[in-house]
Parts: C-alpha cells; structure tokens; sequence
C-alpha cells in the first residue's frame, strides 16, 4: 500500500482546520472587511478599530459572521489540500531520492489546483456573509451597514440599511445564485481564487519541508512537535503575505453586496486596473497582517496534528479495523 495514509491525512486536515477556524475566525473577519474598503471610504483603520466597531454594532457573535459555513467546508477543504500534497511528494518520490525544490513546488502547485473546487464555493459565500455587517460611506458621508437587518446606533451617528434585500443565510445565498447564474455563480472569482492558491501552495510547502527539516537531529527522525508548529506558522505567514495581492482581488470579485460609492469590477484585469488606478499599488496589501496571523496558527496547528497523528489514532482504534502499513 502507497506509504501515504490518505484516510489519517484528511482527519488530520479536517481537524486542524476546524480548530484553527475556530480560533482565528474573527481576525478572517476583519481581514475581509479591511480588503472591501475603498480608498477615501476607511470606516476601519486597523484589524482591532474593525472587531471592536463589529462587535458594536453586531454583538460578539457579529464577529463569527460566516463562520459555519468555513466549519462545514473547511474540513474537506483543508483535508485536499494537505492530502495532495502528500499524494504528489509521495508521487514523484517513487524513485527513494528526496525531493528536489522544484518537485516541492510542482506538488504544492497540484495541491493548490485541487482544493479549489471546494475554496471556491467556500470563501464566496463566507465573504457574502462576513461582509454583510461592514459599514460603509455613501456619497452623502452617512454611515451605512452593508446587512440589511443592522440599524443599530454607531459612535455619534446611526447605522441605517442598504435598502437592498439580501439571502439571511448561507443556504439562501447559494440557492438564489444557482437560481439566477447557475453553478458558475457559486464559482464566480475562479480564476482569482487559482491565482491566489496556487502561487500560496507553491511557497508554503517547500518552505515548511526545509524550515522543519532544520528541527530534525537526523535524517530517520522527526523534528519536535513545537518546531512542526513554529515551520507552518513560519511559512504559511510567509505565503500569506506574498500571495495578498491576490487574495484582495479575490475579495473584491466575490463581494456581492457593494456600497453606492463603491466600485464593481467585471473580471480579474479589470479589477486590478481599476484599484492601481483608484487606490494604488498599496491597497494590494489591505489586510496582509490580518492574513498573516489567519494563516500561520490555522498550519501550524495542521502539522501539529500530522506530527501527533490523530487520524492515525483514531483509525487504529476504530471498529473498521488498523491502517495497513
């Protein structure tokens, strides 16, 4: 059998991810929020100024807006990324040789193309969500909450209500976009989502390979769990940051639900052009330290869980019988 334990490994993804999900959720939040904002409209000047103006004006559950939809999805999400990884090392390690960094590369490439089918649909209903409560500047300077049911008092001023109805729930927002687009409206900002995946898995797993690498004493060992955690969180805030241009872009395609001063795009170039002509090349980076501290615990917790082998346990315990080796 293929030395890739392919049941432990989606466990282990499965269970980082809804762990990490869980603990870095509201700053995911906030990230979103701050990348939506367009220039001369910041309602939000920090990740902190957004969570305490959410939690104002939505109550602390406003600040885990989206989140059951990353729990639900998370889990296959993450399980196929860190699972084909697995799968395309072990593939193009047959010969007993390690890996040279550009097959690390080649494999994180495989990975990132593969999760995508499930990131997708994912980050675009969680962003029509998270970014339901964000506060907005009309052309009049009247706050104004993206979520029709906020109206809620704001510092000196009132919160009123896009007079737009929107879907209250996930399920809602799904089925009225395959209602009026078809699948493709579950998939809007594709290519975006590739764009930013892709080059991220390019990055993260090469990197984590040679930075936990360092941990170990030899080559037959592996390196302690706490360097296992220190390399993810290392290098998944490393790809974050790089990839961020991307991850805005993204952000501003699948963002549904706009203000009445703000900008619509029509695909990836326009978009780019029009935030290089409108806001520039600074607003590329919007949320990158927002991002960076999503990513790294939401990875260093993955390779915790490879390095105790959860999946692992709970498969040899399991009535169904032991993994073969």
């Amino acid at each position: 059998m293929c030395d890739v334990h392919l049941p432990a490994k989606l466990i282990n993804g499965g269970i980082a991810g809804i762990v990490g999900v869980t603990c870095v959720f509201p700053i995911d939040l906030a990230k979103t929020r701050l990348q939506n904002q367009r220039q001369g409209q910041q309602v939000y000047k920090s990740m902190m100024d957004c969570l305490v103006k959410t939690v104002r004006s939505e109550g602390y559950f406003g600040m885990y807006r989206g989140a059951a939809v990353n729990l639900t999805l998370v889990t296959p999400e993450k399980a196929i990324k860190l699972a084909a990884n697995d799968f395309f090392r072990h593939h193009f390690a047959k010969n007993g040789q390690g890996l040279s960094v550009f097959k690390e590369m080649l494999a994180g490439c495989g990975a990132g193309m593969c999760q995508v089918i499930v990131t997708t649909p994912m980050e675009m209903l969680k962003i029509q969500l998270q970014d339901a409560g964000r506060i907005v500047i009309t052309s009049s300077s009247k706050l104004v909450a993206t979520n029709p049911l906020l109206s809620r008092s704001y510092n000196s001023g009132t919160v009123t209500a896009l007079a737009t109805p929107r879907p209250a729930s996930a399920t809602q927002i799904a089925r009225e976009l395959l209602r009026t687009q078809g699948i493709q409206g579950l998939y809007k900002g594709l290519g975006a989502t590739l764009m930013r995946d892709v080059p991220f898995s390019v990055v993260y797993f090469p990197l984590f390979a040679n930075l936990n690498r360092l941990g170990q004493s030899s080559a037959d060992q592996s390196s302690p769990f706490y360097w296992a955690f220190l390399s993810g969180c290392a290098a998944g805030s490393t790809a974050a940051v790089v990839v961020n241009p991307c991850d805005v872009v993204k952000t501003r395609l699948q963002s549904l639900n706009k203000g009445s001063a703000e900008e619509a795009y029509s695909g990836v170039v326009d978009c780019v052009s029009k935030i290089l002509r409108k806001e520039g090349p600074s607003a590329f980076m919007k949320g990158a330290g927002c991002r960076a501290l999503v990513i790294a615990p939401l990875f260093g917790i993955a390779q915790v869980m490879y390095f105790v082998g959860v999946g692992e346990y709970i498969l040899d315990n399991s009535p169904l019988g032991v993994l073969s080796p």
